[in-house]
């Protein structure tokens, strides 16, 4: 059994020794420190490079020091002498990984090794002294000396936030579909719905309102969510809906809140806990027409957007993915799609400036409102009855002209 660890004050260093009898900590933010058999074997920081972490040992007499510094050793026999490992196991024992290069010195009063590459935090090292093979070096216990030292790392400021919750309008219908949660950095997966929850206006949470699967629905970024809203919660004549009713009702007021304790990709919680409070309208059940989207066209010879007024919010991830333009030719323009206006006002920007003639606007039929309707098809029309059937994907397209100012 390994003795208890020694504290040490070097940012967070910990040591310990193999005798827990003869060791002792120093209260210095410099060093931090062991001692076996006479010897005081030290972490310190490089005096020529703070950045730099060395091991220092020291109660060696005089003739020992003398003895080394004359015999000219080369790196593998100084290992036999005198060794740093890396443990990861933090035991020692046969399977250690290789003694670490790095630059023996004798100095005045004490012997230093560098280590070639920097301590890193959170990594355990192992030093060991073979004390029975020093020169002209008299001990009792003639035992190796060993010591374990660990540098801390350093705490991790929470630093990833929630930059975005769509829809981002704070009117939403009774039987809104989804929300995608927009974080500032990749996310951890698993057990997301432990730190997601709707509340009601009471501060009560809501029960089970969202569509809880294995798979979370994450881009490849890990930096979007989609988060459904149960969908039978949502379509009428189904059980969840008539035994639990819907996940939310029309005139009341909820929180969507996502939990600060929900870790990010290396494991820290978000810096702060985010809350998007909203009301609730009646249900919408039409599906968007594209008869109604009225198209502000550009100039030619300019970058000036192109235009689409929705008359309602539209889905944010289908609206930027599903609808672009193409020119006279078929050919799809090269640009960037934003929306604005929650949801309800798309831009498109070309990245060359217009050149005059016919052009279009495609839209695929699976763009959606917020409610899941999708052009020309209600979301409740065989929903469950032909979940397994792949949609029919079409497209509409929508003629504007670019005309010379």
């Amino acid at each position: 059994m390994l003795p208890s660890l020694l504290a040490g004050s070097l940012a967070g260093c910990v040591f310990r020794s193999s005798n827990s009898s003869e060791h002792t900590a120093t209260a210095s933010p410099a060093v931090a420190v062991a001692v076996q058999q006479g010897l005081t074997i030290r972490w310190v920081k490089h005096p020529a490079d703070a950045g730099k972490m060395v091991v220092e040992v020291e109660g060696l007499t005089s003739e020992t020091l003398n003895a080394l510094s004359g015999a000219g050793l080369d790196p593998t026999q100084w290992t036999q002498l005198f060794a740093v490992y890396v443990d990861p196991t933090g035991q020692g024992g046969g399977d250690a990984l290789p003694a670490i290069q790095g630059h023996y010195a004798v100095l005045p009063n004490r012997l230093r090794f560098e280590p070639q590459f920097p301590v890193q935090p959170g990594m355990t090292y192992r030093v060991e002294i073979q004390t029975e093979k020093l020169p002209k070096w008299v001990s009792a216990k003639r035992q190796p000396v060993v010591a374990w030292f660990r540098l801390a790392a350093p705490a991790r400021v929470p630093k990833t936030v929630v930059e975005a919750v769509y829809p981002s309008i704070g009117q939403l219908p009774e039987n809104l579909l989804k929300f995608y949660i927009h974080f500032s950095g990749p996310m951890s997966r698993g057990s997301i719905y432990e730190h997601i929850k709707l509340l009601d206006a009471a501060g009560h949470a809501v029960e089970l309102p969202f569509l809880e699967i294995d798979e979370e629905l994450w881009n490849p970024e890990l930096t979007r969510l989609t988060l459904f809203i149960d969908p039978g919660r949502i379509k009428r004549g189904v059980q969840p809906l008539e035994e639990l009713g819907p996940a939310m009702e029309s005139g009341k007021r909820y929180t969507l809140v996502i939990d600060q304790k929900w870790q990010d990709g290396d494991g820290v919680p978000l810096k702060q806990t985010y809350r998007k409070t909203f009301t609730v309208t009646p249900p919408d059940r039409r599906p968007p027409d594209s008869a109604e989207w009225k198209i502000q066209a550009p100039d030619a010879g300019t970058r000036q957007p192109l235009a689409i007024r929705f008359p309602e919010p539209m889905d944010h991830a289908l609206a930027l993915r599903l609808i672009w333009v193409v020119d006279a030719d078929q050919q799809r323009i090269a640009g960037q799609s934003v929306l604005s206006d929650h949801e309800r006002l798309w831009h498109f920007i070309p990245e060359r400036n217009w050149k005059a003639g016919p052009h279009q606007i495609m839209a695929v039929n699976l763009v959606e409102d917020l409610a899941g309707n999708s052009l020309g098809k209600p979301f409740e029309v065989d929903v469950f009855e032909k979940i397994q059937i792949k949609p029919s994907r079409e497209t509409v397209a929508l003629p504007f002209d670019v005309r010379s100012p």
